[in-house]
């Protein structure tokens, strides 16, 4: 009876999420004081010092390791002033992610057609859970991310697609792998009046010129056309003002970076051997298959073209947390903060899932997750702060086991996703409001 009053109140709910992250903010700043162990994430002491450099008139990227765009170094500008503005930035991320909250309870009430309380409880998953909230509050910028991409996602389930574009390029540009979803939604946008122009199509006019034809469609070429301008734009103003520093740091070096700290991806020791600079030219003083650089063929590859074009028709918000779970995933670099890019899809696809359906598969897999994470942290503690090597066999294989782990759950999602049926709820939904 309690929780069914807790979450038949949406203030009770908010009020909560928001009291959870004020007593994370509190708790690391006093760990951050008394701990040797500090709370605060290192990105977040490079996010304020690119703001401080700002202040002072220079470049964010004249602070190394600085691989964002300007933008966000501008957002936490407070930061640079005296006293408690250096938690700003943290306060903002978390003040994100409830604002990302809010708009995940909307969607779930608009085109999922779920009642105030189930909303409530599945947005949920996302305002009350630990994991989000001490990232955010830790200084990691994810909490705005989950407010660009959920946005879009309502952006387009609400038809308004030169909003989508906009949110789309932005997000692009704040961080680079949102692209993956511009093929999920183009494929997903298709209206009655598509499907009636085709079903009055003769055989012999069906030729590819006029599937073509009929596929550019006007919401497709109008999402194109924002989402491009809305992140050329943002890249020349940028330019203009930071010079190819910009374009280095916030783009092409994630092609090359060789991240290896706090990684659980199976390419950690390869990353690891080609960071040290002796061994890297002993490898390279002969020809050699770079295996880490060819990372991006299957995560693109199942991300961006083979998932968008098996499901998104079927159910595009679920299709976009399959795309997202691939991408992280496959990645060559994966961090506990990349969890949160799938994380904020889970409220929509959980209600019909296998995993919540079969509660021995849904614990199953959350608990082979969690201890495929704490095996890997046992042997990253080991090596970090205990000097012991365990690269092998220690970290290499808990970064396969948590591997396999991940397409295990990824399997379970796209199989759940693919026998759905194509009217969903929230396409219906999207279609009343159009």
């Amino acid at each position: 009876m309690a929780l069914s009053t807790f979450f038949g109140s949406p203030r009770a709910v908010f009020s909560a999420a928001i009291l959870l992250r004020a007593i994370f903010l509190v708790y690391g700043l006093l760990q951050d004081a008394y701990s040797p162990m500090k709370y605060t994430d290192i990105d977040y002491f490079v996010f304020t010092d690119a703001a401080r450099f700002i202040a002072q008139g220079q470049s964010p990227y004249d602070r190394d390791t600085y691989r964002y765009t300007p933008l966000l170094a501008w957002l936490i500008y407070p930061t640079t002033w005296p006293g408690f503005w250096f938690s700003f930035g943290k306060i903002l991320f978390a003040i994100g992610d409830i604002v990302a909250g809010w708009m995940m309870f909307r969607i779930l009430r608009s085109y999922q057609s779920m009642s105030q309380e189930r909303a409530l409880k599945y947005a949920s998953i996302w305002l009350l859970n630990p994991m989000v909230a001490t990232i955010s509050t830790r200084g990691s910028s994810e909490g705005l991310l989950g407010i660009f991409v959920t946005a879009l996602l309502w952006a387009v389930l609400a038809n308004r697609i030169a909003l989508a574009g906009f949110l789309l390029g932005f997000a692009v540009h704040f961080k680079i792998y949102p692209f993956i979803y511009a093929a999920s939604i183009v494929w997903w946008l298709d209206d009655d009046q598509i499907k009636g122009r085709r079903a009055n199509k003769s055989a012999t006019s069906a030729s590819l010129f006029n599937q073509i034809l009929s596929f550019l469609s006007r919401e497709r070429l109008a999402l194109a056309l924002c989402s491009f301008i809305t992140f050329m734009a943002l890249n020349v103003i940028m330019y203009f003002a930071y010079g190819w520093p910009f374009l280095e740091h916030s783009y092409f070096y994630h092609l090359i970076r060789i991240d290896h700290r706090h990684n659980f991806s199976p390419y950690n020791t390869l990353l690891y051997l080609n960071s040290s600079p002796k061994i890297n030219a002993n490898i390279h003083a002969q020809p050699s298959l770079e295996l880490e650089r060819l990372a991006f063929l299957p995560q693109l590859l199942l991300s961006a073209v083979l998932i968008p074009f098996v499901l998104s028709k079927k159910d595009l918000p679920s299709t976009m947390l399959a795309q997202t779970f691939a991408f992280v995933a496959f990645n060559k670099v994966c961090t506990s903060q990349y969890f949160l890019w799938y994380m904020m899809f889970l409220p929509y696809y959980l209600p019909e899932s296998t995993l919540l359906q079969s509660p021995s598969v849904g614990i199953t897999s959350l608990i082979l997750w969690i201890l495929g994470q704490v095996f890997w942290l046992q042997q990253g503690f080991q090596l970090e702060f205990s000097g012991d090597s365990t690269f092998f066999p220690g970290l290499w294989t808990a970064s396969i086991l948590f591997f396999v782990v991940n397409v295990g759950i990824l399997a379970i999602i796209i199989r759940d996703v693919k026998s759905k049926d194509p009217s969903t709820p929230q396409k219906l939904a999207a279609k009343k409001k159009a």
